[in-house]
């Protein structure tokens, strides 16, 4: 049985992560598994990229802008660019040799310009078996990757609130449409990398519509040999950072991305600092991601900043030296940054949203906080540093027990014989 995991990319985003560890798993599992990228980094030999020439990037690229530039007369403003995707231009890579020889398609994310809603219904008219992993919502949308407090993808979608001028039949109820027309009949198993997210699918009509749909969970897999706690002064003396102080990491693809939640984080910070006196001296921050400048003046906290970070021993590093880590986000699926930090010994303050308390037990591994809640969002970051020890302990096992490649391999070994009917 081959197997082709279907990605934009193979080391941008999210996503990309956790299908490239997924992969990784998949082989050592011993499972016959490729990957398709549409714009890849050439150090992974199971990767096979789809963008070589100057000529076909240069297609990408205008694919890519052409998404863009298409959407913005729908746009309400800005800030949501990027939270919807029309799917308008794309790809066809329906005929490529990877997808004619897979047994099974496993799609992951494939917007901004990798497959349109025509190159999908290409794809998945092909009859191949197709298993999707929902990295987040739009594969069960109209287009949004996350709907927040809108439940329109339960019936027709439509009256869309990231649109300018929301309606009945606007884009979003068209792209609804469009979809409910490419996934009739196939034979499509949704993936949710929560529960949270898995219900989310159940609950929409794109998927609950057709009986040949079906939606299982499984978590996204870590090397938790990589991913381990270390000596935090050891690590702390090789990344220049102080011994004696507490350190809080946090961080992001893109730090000033509103749905990373970085003001409530500077809210909660700013509380600490009137409420606890002297605090200034005792704790420091560190953040990696882009325009990490965009914590302004405001900031009373020393940063130690380390921008965008480029590969997982890097990462796994910051994790190590820091004593806990922050997810101020308000919509999120399953953050690759609460199981590694987890798997580090590193216990996580973070709002109950998405899948999060999936991943944190409160009080135990890490702290929750009702979404919002700057104040509470301090008291958790003073109780998780109070508890370091003892939380990170908590965390590091719950990782182990629900995270191993060998564990998440499997599960997904048994999803592609059952689509396969190879029992």
């Amino acid at each position: 049985m081959k197997v082709l995991h279907i990605n934009k990319s193979d080391h941008a985003g999210g996503a990309a992560v956790a299908a490239v560890r997924l992969l990784e798993a998949s082989l050592h599992y011993g499972i016959n598994a490729r990957m398709l990228v549409l714009e890849g980094s050439g150090k992974h030999e199971k990767v096979e990229v789809l963008i070589r020439s100057r000529l076909s990037r240069l297609v990408e690229k205008l694919k890519f802008l052409g998404e863009i530039f298409f959407f913005i007369p729908f746009e309400k403003n800005r800030q949501n660019r990027f939270a919807f995707s029309r799917s308008r231009f794309g790809f066809d890579i329906s005929r490529h040799p990877l997808v004619r020889e897979a047994d099974v398609l496993h799609l992951h994310w494939v917007n901004q310009g990798f497959l349109s809603l025509k190159g999908l219904k290409k794809l998945i008219a092909t009859g191949k078996p197709v298993v999707w992993t929902l990295h987040d919502t739009w594969p069960f949308t109209g287009g949004c990757h996350y709907p927040g407090t809108c439940g329109g993808f339960t019936s027709t979608c439509g009256q869309c609130p990231m649109l300018k001028r929301p309606a009945p039949d606007d884009l979003s109820a068209r792209q609804h449409e469009a979809k409910e027309n490419i996934y009739q009949g196939a034979s499509i198993t949704f993936v949710g990398c929560s529960k949270w997210m898995q219900e989310m699918a159940a609950k929409s009509a794109l998927v609950r519509k057709d009986l040949k749909h079906a939606v299982n969970q499984v978590f996204n897999p870590i090397d938790i040999d990589h991913f381990n706690p270390e000596q935090k002064s050891l690590v702390r003396r090789q990344l220049g950072l102080p011994e004696n102080k507490k350190l809080l990491l946090f961080g992001a693809a893109n730090v000033a991305d509103p749905r990373k939640g970085i003001g409530f984080l500077l809210k909660a910070l700013n509380y600490l600092s009137q409420r606890e006196s002297g605090l200034e001296e005792k704790l420091e921050l560190m953040v990696f991601g882009k325009n990490i400048e965009s914590l302004g003046a405001e900031l009373t906290f020393k940063l130690h900043s380390f921008d965008v970070v480029k590969n997982e021993t890097e990462m796994a590093r910051l994790y190590q030296a820091t004593d806990l880590f922050v997810l101020p986000s308000m919509q999120d699926n399953l953050p690759n940054t609460v199981v590694e930090s987890m798997a580090c010994g590193t216990p996580v303050a973070a709002f109950n949203i998405g899948g999060v308390p999936e991943m944190i037990q409160h009080r135990q591994s890490g702290f929750l906080v009702s979404p919002g809640k700057s104040k509470d969002l301090a008291e958790g970051i003073l109780f998780v540093m109070e508890n370091s020890e003892e939380l990170g302990r908590n965390a590091r096992l719950f990782a182990q027990d629900n995270f191993s490649p060998a564990l998440v391999a499997q599960q997904y070994d048994e999803i592609y014989k059952s689509v396969t009917g190879n029992k």
